[in-house]
């Protein structure tokens, strides 16, 4: 076991680093796209050797594992949105869409059980998880059914789900950061400072993208007369 953890924190770290790379890096860019290469390997992996630490130290499996799965299917679907179509990807894309909706299920029912029970407090993970997980499998539905995505949707799909993975990762490290961190530093705005970046980038992106789309109101139509004379 400490050799796996040795790999899981050095890739969790790789990810960390090119996560944060590739969301600055000018999109389409080269070091956008080989920034990315590295953060899907490296999350993947992660993700997978943090879901075996979890069953065999018992490292709070409940989240772990769920968060382990989100990750990894977040990931895979957002790396197939900006791939040509294939029967390997659909296949693919279904087993994510699945084990997405059943962390999104699971992590849901958890939650509302634990409000049940007088513990919201303890809540907040699950439906963390949960609500993402159910967003996530329900629009993997949609494309499944209707096609892939084009246009801005394509790239909202690719970067919101790229963006949540390396958010979850950089929470997981905010909550070992005070570890390394004089006393001084460790108050709440500098301890939050790694996922608000995320969140805070993400939220920049989606707008550019959204303003970029083009009103149906700009869209003109032409007469029958221009199109036929």
């Amino acid at each position: 076991m400490p050799a796996i953890m040795l790999v899981h924190i050095l890739a969790g770290a790789i990810g960390l680093l090119s996560g944060y790379v590739t969301l600055y890096a000018a999109k389409g860019a080269t070091l956008h796209r080989k920034g990315g290469t590295v953060f899907v390997y490296s999350m993947l992996l992660m993700s997978v050797l943090g879901m075996v630490l979890a069953v065999g130290l018992g490292k709070a499996p409940s989240v772990n594992i769920p968060a382990g799965l989100l990750t990894m299917g977040l990931i895979i679907t957002s790396l197939n949105t900006v791939r040509p179509p294939s029967a390997t990807a659909r296949r693919l894309d279904i087993v994510a869409m699945m084990a997405l909706l059943a962390v999104g299920l699971t992590m849901t029912t958890l939650g509302i059980r634990a409000v049940g029970n007088g513990k919201g407090a303890s809540a907040f993970p699950y439906f963390m998880f949960g609500i993402v997980g159910l967003l996530a499998g329900a629009g993997d539905i949609r494309v499944l059914r209707s096609g892939p995505h084009t246009g801005g949707r394509r790239l909202a799909r690719h970067l919101w789900r790229m963006s949540y993975a390396l958010f979850i990762a950089s929470l997981s490290f905010s909550v070992r950061l005070p570890r390394f961190l004089p006393t001084a530093l460790q108050i709440p705005p500098v301890l939050a400072l790694p996922t608000l970046a995320v969140l805070g980038t993400m939220a920049y992106w989606l707008w550019r993208l959204r303003a970029r789309r083009p009103s149906p109101r700009a869209i003109v139509v032409p007469r029958p007369e221009a199109v036929t004379g």
